[in-house]
């Protein structure tokens, strides 16, 4: 899809969240790589962390970031598979006030020409609560670069055509 150079790029701020009870600092790939690829892309990403597999917790965090006026996107990585472990789609139900269901539809779209029907057992997700974007992915690798590369890129490019979710953003708490 088009970028249209004659438009100004706007950085937006972006948290980035691992869900996990087992990865540290020093073993967070996917976390990593959407920080690196997020920077790259021009935005700014104000702190990346890592989150248990605790609903309660999880729901908090994410009421917590969504509520900050610093910060416009929150991304997760982790927890959206269908294990009993596995919270973060329902965290997000729990916080979101407007599901974006083509964000799962198109990630697992793109995900099945990767790796085939195994993308079933992907329930990512995306939804906006207080004005702050929210996008939850997988927790491999491979799954974030492919969320970040065909789609968040994009969308959250404000010169990218014919829409993007970045120039929505300003509207996101109009009542």
């Amino acid at each position: 899809m088009p970028i249209d150079e004659s438009r100004t790029f706007v950085p937006l701020s972006l948290v980035i969240l691992t869900v996990s009870d087992t990865r540290t600092e020093a073993d967070d790939r996917s976390g990593d790589i959407l920080v690196a690829r997020a920077s790259a892309a021009g935005h700014r990403v104000l702190e990346k962390r890592i989150v248990k597999d605790d609903l309660d917790d999880l729901v908090a965090t994410l009421k917590t970031l969504t509520t900050r006026s610093d910060v416009d996107v929150v991304i997760t990585t982790g927890g959206t598979g269908v294990t009993g472990r596995d919270i973060t789609p329902e965290a997000f139900a729990a916080v979101y006030e407007k599901h974006i269901p083509g964000f799962g539809e198109l990630f697992r779209m793109l995900s099945f020409q990767k790796i085939g029907s195994s993308t079933v057992q992907s329930r990512a997700t995306a939804g906006v609560a207080s004005g702050t974007y929210m996008f939850a992915l997988p927790g491999s690798t491979g799954a974030v670069k492919d969320a970040w590369d065909d789609i968040l890129l994009a969308q959250l490019d404000s010169r990218h055509l014919p829409c993007n979710f970045a120039t929505l953003l300003p509207r996101l708490r109009e009542r």
